[in-house]
């Protein structure tokens, strides 16, 4: 069949092209620029370099910068305050001069002055509740922000800075040479804020019964990222786009009340000073436990040490390397577990710390999903590299910092709750916990390319989750970002659209990168092929700062793909994918010309005497003459007939249309007369020469009823009434409940 099909189609479309060649002219068009969807994406990426090359991986001249702090913290209990002393050493690791440093001061987004309530639209509400209505225009502003008491040299003098919002500038006194470091002081305190009431990323959770949960992190003035490709990465924080931070080493003691548990970046330094002979003792038992977490103190002790209260202090000392920041969580109402992972050998610690109010969730799954996500992350991208992950419980925060992260997921007061909550707490434990990896180690810019981090950590978590739970509901996946995709063309940003004016954040930064990843790995590279150039992106960049055309770069360097049409389409525009099937024709074969052929033969008939004896495709099964074709056939050669398959007994024409803006593999399901269904896939390249419809032969010796495009919502089609033929009909009750679904 192949040789012969060859051979029709190859005269059909050639004698189709000189017949168009006699077409009445028409009045010469413009040129125009290159605008193929295959294209390549030279003109968008930049031009590599010896820091980044065009292979993505880092070059020979990379350099990134260190910065090193010592800290002293006071948590003030009973002020809801935090104090703070650092001890900063700048390395500067790049080949230029610095005038000055930047750091970054975020707990200033919400002080008096701050500008960020001052950069939002609002408008009269037509209801609010007294609270809300007095705070938005009655009330006296909190008193937050950081009060930075002193900037100093190492030697005490003082050092010149200005402040400019959620940004302090250092002043150097001469330039800050390539290799030398620079030593300063800050000392500062602030105002937590209430993060149930007062909002936030972090803060403190006040309990009825008079004790706090304190979550704290952004709470000490860091330095900015400079590197080849921002400069400085100074922007302003206005609460939403995240932090792009240096590595270092940091050497903390944090002093608390003396019932509180504590945990943080870092490793215990002193044990022996603030925990128990029996702590020790179970935490001793949870390093050899891998199959279950182990109480080191049990919801019994935290209950009991909830209602005593003290007034003496603890001092707690950790010491952290090669991390990008610190955070750390403190509150006498913590249960606390913890049990074993075994990463290729190396033993983690899987962490848990949560007040009974998380209980009996927390107590199930918190500590043996934290351990899950250790382990898949570690099969997608590196081995996990720090001693511990721990999960905290915070009543309404989803936040992550190295080797900590604080998760909501409440049940109700008497310990009942539904699979939403439990599938939401599964979902943000394994997303905070996988943070560690995205930006935390494979260090991305947040300010800038918010789903650097978010994105690709998202696509992650959907392989994880899977993993705890085969049934588990993602809502990452591919059909779960057409809602958003079939908005408003105004409501829509590209992928690569920095954060603070996305109007659909969520979605553009999570679920579109994190989809696409999917179908990337699932419907366009596969495993094998996309997990290879996953993990040498992710090893490429473990503690450094990449960018998007380091990812895009090294994924198609180390796949041998081209995916430039895919990360054009997908991250670049706000397209969307709308492929279906427009017509199928029942074809048959002939040895009789149509009379379009006709007269092309009468035409053109040197050309036709070159190609010799024809057959011929025919729509109309009255002009089938098979009998006729099968005698023509006979009269091949052995070696010719050698290398044919059975003549088809059925055979069909499908033209496939693409009103949607975006290329993607055609996946075609045949279903045939006797209930069996085959697929086929073609890949994106189909639509290399026209954009908007082509068209594939299908045979077999089965009747076809039915083909459907992509049936298992592989490719985010936001129109599926125009996959399938015959067409289906839908009742408003099915619709109904595809909408409930969605």
């Amino acid at each position: 069949m192949r040789k012969y099909a060859t051979l029709l189609f190859s005269a059909f479309f050639v004698s189709a092209s000189v017949f168009a060649q006699e077409a009445p002219k028409k009045e010469r068009q413009q040129g125009h620029t290159d605008q193929n969807k295959f294209r390549q994406l030279k003109d968008v990426l930049a031009t590599p370099n010896d820091q980044r090359t065009a292979s993505g991986a880092p070059g020979h001249g990379y350099t990134q910068q260190k910065v090193d702090y010592v800290m002293n913290l006071r948590l003030d209990e009973a002020n809801n305050k935090l104090y703070g002393e650092e001890d900063i050493t700048y390395h500067n690791n790049s080949k230029d001069h610095l005038e000055y440093l930047w750091l970054q001061l975020d707990q200033n987004m919400r002080a008096p002055d701050s500008k960020t309530p001052l950069a939002e639209s609002k408008g009269a509400s037509g209801f609010q509740t007294p609270e809300k209505f007095v705070t938005d225009n009655m009330g006296k502003p909190k008193d937050f922000g950081f009060k930075i008491e002193a900037v100093k040299y190492a030697d005490d003098r003082d050092l010149s800075h200005t402040i400019n919002s959620t940004m302090m500038r250092i002043n150097l006194p001469k330039a800050l040479a390539p290799g030398e470091v620079f030593k300063f002081k800050i000392k500062w305190n602030y105002l937590i804020n209430n993060s149930v009431k007062d909002g936030g990323r972090s803060g403190f959770e006040d309990f009825p019964d008079g004790n706090n949960n304190y979550t704290i992190a952004q709470f000490f003035p860091r330095l900015c990222v400079y590197n080849n490709v921002e400069g400085w990465q100074n922007m302003q924080f206005w609460g939403r786009s995240e932090w792009a931070l240096e590595f270092g080493d940091y050497d903390v003691k944090i002093t608390v009340p003396a019932d509180h548990i504590l945990d943080a970046t870092g490793e215990l330094q002193n044990e022996k000073d603030v925990l128990s002979k029996e702590q020790r003792s179970r935490f001793e038992k949870a390093r050899k436990s891998f199959k279950n977490p182990v109480f080191i103190v049990t919801q019994e002790e935290a209950e009991a040490n909830e209602k005593e209260g003290t007034t003496k202090t603890k001092t707690w000392h950790f010491k952290a390397n090669k991390v990008r920041d610190f955070a750390f969580a403190s509150s006498r109402k913590y249960i606390w577990d913890a049990m074993a992972v075994s990463i290729n050998g190396k033993t983690v610690m899987a962490v848990s710390l949560y007040p009974k109010e998380g209980n009996p969730l927390w107590e199930e799954h918190s500590t043996r999903v934290v351990a899950n996500t250790l382990e898949e992350y570690s099969k997608m991208t590196f081995d996990y590299p720090y001693s511990k992950a721990v999960s905290v419980h915070a009543k309404n925060q989803g936040m992550e910092y190295p080797m900590i992260c604080f998760n909501y997921g409440r049940p109700n007061p008497d310990g009942t709750y539904s699979d939403r909550v439990k599938n939401g707490m599964i979902g943000v434990i394994t997303h905070e916990v996988g943070h560690n990896f995205f930006p935390m180690i494979v260090n991305s810019d947040e300010r800038q390319w918010t789903w650097m981090d978010e994105g690709l950590n998202s696509f992650v978590e959907i392989l994880a989750e899977l993993d705890y739970d085969p049934n588990f509901n993602t809502g990452n996946l591919p059909k779960d970002i057409v809602r958003y995709m079939s908005l408003d063309q105004d409501r829509l940003s590209p992928i690569m659209s920095q954060g603070d004016y996305v109007h659909n954040f969520g979605p553009n930064a999570y679920t579109k990168p994190a989809a696409g990843l999917y179908m990337l790995r699932q419907t366009i590279m596969g495993p094998e092929l996309f997990d290879y150039a996953f993990r040498t992106y992710s090893k490429r960049w473990m503690f450094k700062h990449p960018t998007p055309a380091d990812f895009f770069r090294t994924m198609e360097d180390a796949s041998g793909m081209d995916l430039d049409w895919f990360w054009r389409g997908w991250f670049y525009t706000t397209d969307y994918t709308d492929i279906g099937i427009k017509e199928v024709k029942p074809l048959y074969l002939t040895d009789k010309p149509n009379e379009r052929t006709k007269k092309l033969q009468e035409q053109y008939p040197s050309y036709f005497a070159r190609l010799g004896k024809l057959v011929y495709l025919t729509t109309e099964k009255n002009d089938a003459n098979n009998a006729d074709v099968q005698t023509y056939l006979n009269g091949l050669s052995a070696d010719q007939k050698a290398s044919l398959k059975e003549l088809p007994k059925y055979m069909y024409q499908v033209e496939f249309e693409k009103p949607g803006g975006l290329v993607m593999p055609i996946i075609v399901e045949m279903t045939y007369a006797d209930g069996t269904k085959e697929r086929q896939t073609f890949p994106a390249e189909i639509w290399k020469k026209n954009e908007e419809k082509v068209y594939r032969v299908f045979t077999s010796s089965k009747e076809i009823k039915s083909f459907m495009v992509d049936p298992d919502l592989e490719t985010a089609d936001i129109d599926t009434s125009n996959n399938s033929w015959p067409k289906q009909t839908t009742n408003k009750f099915d619709a109904f409940k595809d909408k409930a679904k969605n």
